[in-house]
């Protein structure tokens, strides 16, 4: 009994601190996602979107330095949206 107990607190604590990890993880990984977006030769991305893939990422990895982990995942989030608009050729060619 005292060992169902004790692992139901051990999981109990893992899944109440995951979101932390998450965010910290999701803001990461969108980072490095716009990263890639930006130094991919196989990318058809014009040079003016590449510049504001930079400025995005510079921005959101601004926000992640102070502790606003939340407006760098709507920063990059956002970003990656747009790319997959372009991906997918619902803008047409640019």
């Amino acid at each position: 009994m005292k060992r169902t107990a004790l692992t139901g607190l051990f999981f109990s604590a893992a899944l109440l601190a995951s979101p932390v990890f998450a965010a910290d993880d999701l803001c990461d990984t969108n980072l490095q996602v716009l990263k890639d977006a930006q130094v991919s030769t196989n990318s058809n991305l014009s040079m003016d979107k590449k510049t504001a893939l930079k400025t995005t990422h510079d921005e959101a990895a601004a926000a992640k330095a102070a502790g606003d982990e939340k407006k760098c995942i709507e920063l990059t989030s956002k970003s990656i949206s747009e790319l997959k608009l372009i991906g997918s050729g619902s803008q047409g060619a640019k």
